[in-house]
């Protein structure tokens, strides 16, 4: 088999992120493991990115800068819908892994998340019926977040409609979404 054969065989991965430090560690260790990579920092450079480079996996950050990875991640499954697609995220939460899930993404994960684990979330084929149940319900802050995600979500993203609809002041709200939720 010619180098150029053996190079149109390998599984290719689009990391979409607009964290710079962790978009290039991620690609090196894809590139360690001998996945083709690419890698992108915002919306319009990952949907022609995906049509021109046809990746096997798509690595799709959440939080992107001035969007959100859900809003693309229904235009990704339609420009390559043999992709699969894992969604990555600091700020998560239950609302946003369900949306992610019923828009196409195979598996959410949170940061920090290794190129270990992101390749397994891939990979996943079906879900674990022995994940351990929490010990506790979540705590009045998490509650709080996890509110605040659905609202959010449910205004399309809008923060003066989430705040009006929370009964909150604008800045309060964008104050606690700077914030990094609480795990608990």
């Amino acid at each position: 088999m010619s180098i150029e054969e053996q190079q149109d065989d390998k599984l290719r991965i689009l990391i979409i992120d607009d964290d710079e430090v962790f978009g290039q560690v991620l690609e090196r260790a894809l590139n360690k493991r001998g996945y083709e990579v690419a890698r992108v920092m915002d919306d319009q450079q990952a949907l022609e990115k995906t049509r021109d480079f046809e990746p096997d996996y798509i690595s799709l950050d959440l939080k992107l800068e001035g969007s959100s990875g859900l809003n693309l991640l229904p235009q990704l499954v339609e420009a390559s819908p043999q992709s699969r697609i894992v969604v990555l995220t600091g700020y998560s939460s239950i609302a946003t892994a369900v949306e992610a899930i019923k828009l196409g993404a195979v598996n959410y994960l949170c940061k920090p998340a290794d190129a270990d684990e992101i390749l397994a979330a891939f990979n996943k084929q079906e879900g674990n019926p022995d994940t351990p149940l929490a010990e506790q319900p979540m705590s009045v802050n998490r509650l709080t977040w996890e509110h605040i995600q659905k609202v959010l979500h449910e205004q399309d993203g809008n923060i003066s409609a989430t705040a009006r609809a929370l009964g909150m002041h604008r800045r309060t709200l964008q104050r606690k979404l700077q914030k990094r939720p609480v795990k608990r």
